[in-house]
């Protein structure tokens, strides 16, 4: 079994968290590191198990972060898988030094994202994973490195983006020395055609091990994407609570995909996802009582599941 499938196994859908850190990158209020907590420990209890927990980013910069330490001693307390965003090589440095488990870097899809997000070429961006892969086997050999593919699915910058390109750009992650890779409709460019077409592409260059699949909400295509990508072989998928986030270097990245509402999907295609949709209620008033300036979305949050068909999954147990 390889290092990603056993974080990851290949025989259920695993739902990973993003709200702490994508949904916190472009917020205007933001949560105290008591109500970080809080909120972690909300959905450790609903049976949330994968999170991305924050960024190794400068917190001059981005001060929605620089309480990532703190936020990482939680997740380690609780005992749940931990993942934070390694951009460049002082974040990786910090990051190996740190209790976090997974460590998450950035390649972009399009050479013009790429220097907007990262002020690197593409191939410069693989190097880094390379090298982080070196610092991990060096330093920390124990942590997962996960290399996701950011506008895999269209970009709000240089418009469409050609699926050879991500596949390639993948596999030179992957032997560049990542556990894992990723593909993330970055700003909700794509539909589920499209969405399906390329998590086949992925299963089939993974080989059966695991890939991840990031989708923005930004065009209503959210929930119909996710429900093709599983349909198409992806056992893992982002989302964040409320549907919060976006990347401040993509114009138009507004809105993940809600949680909630993939949690409920999953279920309802069949995939147990061991989350409790109900204790999730006590995670999202949590964050929307710490970020009262934001705007929290979800489909499930008004209308609720249904009470009177079956539409959860058989137990993972």
């Amino acid at each position: 079994m390889s290092r990603a499938s056993t974080i990851y196994p290949a025989d259920r859908v695993t739902l990973r968290e993003v709200g702490l850190r994508d949904g916190l990158q472009i917020a205007k209020s933001l949560p105290s590191t008591e109500a970080k907590i809080a909120w972690l420990e909300a959905e450790c209890t609903a049976g949330v198990g994968h999170y991305e927990v924050g960024s190794f980013l400068p917190a001059s910069r981005f001060p929605q972060f620089a309480d990532i330490d703190a936020v990482i001693a939680a997740s380690e307390r609780l005992d749940v898988h931990s993942a934070g965003l390694t951009l460049n090589e002082r974040g990786a440095e910090a990051a190996v030094q740190s209790a976090i488990r997974e460590m998450v870097c950035v390649v972009s899809a399009t050479e013009e994202h790429s220097q907007a997000n990262m002020r690197r070429s593409r191939d410069a961006a693989v190097d880094l994973v390379r090298n982080v892969v070196a610092m991990r086997d060096h330093h920390a050999p124990d942590k997962l490195v996960n290399a996701g593919i950011a506008m895999a699915l269209g970009c709000s910058i240089s418009g469409n983006v050609d699926p050879e390109e991500v596949v390639r750009l993948a596999a030179d992650c992957l032997e560049a020395g990542a556990d894992i890779v990723g593909v993330a409709d970055t700003v909700g460019y794509a539909g589920p055609k499209a969405v399906g077409a390329l998590c086949a592409r992925m299963e089939k260059l993974c080989g059966g091990q695991p890939f991840i699949i990031h989708l923005h909400d930004t065009r209503g295509m959210g929930v119909a994407n996710a429900a093709a990508a599983l349909e198409s072989g992806a056992r893992v998928i982002d989302a964040s609570l409320g549907g919060l986030g976006g990347c401040p270097f993509a114009p138009g990245a507004t809105g993940n995909v809600v949680f909630e509402d993939i949690v409920y999907l999953s279920e309802s295609m069949g995939f147990a996802t061991g989350i409790d949709l109900d204790r999730l209620k006590d995670a999202r008033r949590i964050a929307e009582e710490a970020m009262p300036g934001e705007m929290f979305h979800g489909a499930l949050h008004r209308a609720g599941p249904p009470k009177n068909a079956n539409w959860q999954a058989k137990s993972l147990v």
